[in-house]
């Protein structure tokens, strides 16, 4: 037995995967478990999770990867702030202190996390660590390989092959030109934070116009028709401050940054939408260029801007590739599982065995609860629940509720690795009821209202309602595609009859575009799941009893957790979340809990306040 452990840490999503003998047997971020969301912190309790997954101990592991090269991006710290000096200091004395602790002396923080670990220690590049998670679990014998993100040590790009048990990276894109720190800058001129926020950006790409694609093109880069560019750092501060963007950018972009939290304008929205533009060319710049030159029908994706899943999208229905596949964890995170299966395929030379479907295993990595552990919980702290003994009767009681406009918290299996929550810590509802999207969105989840939900729909009906490309998949949620022609509505209204030519800004959400109006964006688009039978279980099975009682095969699927909180990981987290929310549901494996059956809950007020906001 061959046993590897890999390892992201100290930049964000921290997070360990171990894969035994080729397999990915556990996954895990860090925040899911300290309940800080990004947590950048060493990913103890991750890493102990994976060890006791294979009732493992750190003596036993072979191989422990990191998914960078500490020293060489220290090095490329250092040059940037003497090439930017003296207006780095600021930013230099701020990092400084946490390289010299603990950044530069890697090998002895991972002796101490691993005590009894005796091993070797293998540092990648942080692309190539990318890479390897794009390509490794793919279901592709060959195919280019494509990674985007901020920076890694002095790559914010990189092209190149895998074939077989192999990857080569033949290009680079260096610091400090970056798609993703071009991307970071105007999240961060648009008020959200960097490294969280882009999502944000990207769904408020849509009520924007791309007024300034133009400007930026003209001004902040210089493109190239292979997708290389460089920035203007004249209008760039990362690199010797500690904002994002400089005065020239304000200028040039109508002001200086929105003030997190105060409202959203016109203006952050067309800047938005033409910086999102600008993006899906650069990306389709890059994904042409590295079919001409490899000439392979295959296409797989990593680094933070490949969860751009707009961009995705494009690059799926736009580019030259036949099949495009996309690393789930496919940030900082993804980082510590292309480590390890690069140790093993590469450097080990062991072989790798591709079948029809990919190695990830639906990304369900994380940890598990058995029923009896959830009965213990609960009724340790005194819920009230209702257990069932045979799975159908369980998927039919939740299937009419959710029928019946209730909104559920869904807890089952193992935890989702990577962002998204794909039917194991969900919340889910009826994607046909027209308010459904606010009230999740602001009696649920406490977020922007602006935000679009996400569909899952049964593999078998995604062509019905949604145009994704025929030979494509899209089980984790990942891509973007139009909703069918067929399925919209062509003179949308509100649910109070106002038309949306009337509507402004955030409010066009409110307009009903299709006969799933929750899910369904102002550009007619909505970001897929889909779920099938092998990767998805009990989910499958839950949305096909829905789609018996309803002819709809269609739910929101969106992550099980609150503004500013991980994704819940156990039945405790679950449960206060369900508390804290307007949650109606909670499933816990085979336990179903009401919301006004628990105790010291006020029913009847907690139903006027929803009815308030619904006629509101």
């Amino acid at each position: 037995m061959t046993a590897i452990l890999g390892i992201s840490a100290f930049y964000h999503d921290s997070a360990a995967a171990l894969v035994v003998d080729g397999e990915i047997v556990a996954a895990a971020q860090e925040e899911r478990f300290t309940r800080k969301k990004h947590d950048a912190s060493f990913p103890r309790r991750a890493v102990d999770y994976c060890l006791a997954e294979a009732g493992l101990h750190p003596s036993d592991l072979d191989y422990v990867g990191f998914y960078d090269k500490p020293l060489t991006k220290f090095e490329r710290l250092l040059e940037t702030y003497l090439a930017y000096a003296p207006w780095g200091f600021r930013s230099f004395k701020q990092a400084l202190p946490v390289w010299l602790k603990e950044k530069l002396h890697l090998p002895r923080r991972l002796n101490q996390e691993l005590e009894g670990y005796s091993g070797r220690y293998v540092f990648t590049e942080h692309h190539e660590a990318h890479a390897a998670s794009a390509f490794f679990p793919s279901p592709f014998d060959e195919a280019a390989i494509l990674t985007v993100d901020g920076v890694g040590e002095w790559a914010t790009a990189t092209c190149g092959v895998g074939r077989d048990n192999r990857i080569q990276l033949t290009q680079e894109l260096r610091f400090p030109h970056s798609l993703g720190l071009l991307y970071s800058a105007f999240t961060y001129h648009a008020g959200f934070k960097v490294n969280s926020g882009e999502y944000k950006l990207m769904g408020l790409a849509p009520y924007g116009q791309p007024l300034y694609a133009d400007a930026i093109l003209q001004h902040l880069l210089e493109l190239k028709p292979d997708g290389s560019f460089r920035l203007n750092m004249d209008y760039f501060h990362y690199c010797a401050g500690l904002a994002m963007t400089g005065r020239r950018f304000h200028a040039l972009f109508g002001g200086p940054p929105r003030r997190p939290e105060a409202e959203l304008t016109q203006r952050e929205m067309d800047l938005a939408a033409s910086v999102q533009a600008v993006t899906e060319e650069i990306l389709l710049r890059m994904a042409g260029h590295l079919h001409r030159e490899t000439r392979i029908s295959n296409l797989v994706l990593a680094g933070g801007v490949a969860l751009n899943c707009v961009a995705n999208g494009r690059l799926l229905r736009e580019g030259p590739f036949d099949r495009v596949w996309v690393q789930p964890a496919a940030g900082d995170a993804g980082g510590a599982l292309g480590v390890a299966l690069f140790i093993w395929h590469q450097l080990l030379d062991r072989p790798r065995h591709v079948e029809d479907e990919d190695r990830q295993r639906g990304s369900f990595l994380g940890p598990e609860y058995s029923d009896d552990e959830v009965c213990d919980y609960l009724d340790h702290i005194g819920a009230i629940y209702h257990s069932f003994d045979e799975e159908e009767d369980l998927l039919v009681r939740v299937a009419n509720l959710l029928a019946d406009q209730k909104v559920v918290g869904w807890f089952q299996g193992r935890m989702e690795f990577g962002p998204r929550a794909l039917g194991a810590r969900s919340i889910l509802g009826d994607a046909r009821n027209p308010a459904m999207q606010s009230i999740m969105n602001l009696k649920i989840k406490f977020r922007e209202s602006f935000r679009p939900f996400a569909p899952c729909v049964l593999q078998e009906h995604v062509d019905d309602f949604f145009e994704l490309h025929p030979a494509a998949e899209s089980p984790y949620m990942l891509f973007v595609a139009p909703v069918r022609e067929e399925k919209r509505i062509q003179r949308p209204r509100s649910d109070r009859g106002v038309p949306e030519q009337e509507l402004v800004g955030v409010d066009r959400l409110k307009a009903v575009r299709s006969v799933l109006p929750a899910i369904t964006h102002v550009d007619y688009s909505a970001r897929v799941q889909t779920v099938d039978a092998w990767r998805h279980g009990r989910f499958f099975r839950l949305l096909k009893a829905f789609y018996q009682r309803t002819g709809c095969p269609v739910l929101i699927n969106t992550s099980f957790n609150v503004r500013g909180e991980p994704i819940v990981e156990s039945p405790m987290d679950a449960y206060r979340c369900f508390r804290a929310s307007n949650l109606d549901i909670l499933v816990l494996g085979r336990q179903l809990l009401l919301k006004h059956e628990q105790p010291g809950t006020r029913a009847r007020e907690r139903e006027q306040h929803l009815a308030q906001f619904v006629l509101d």
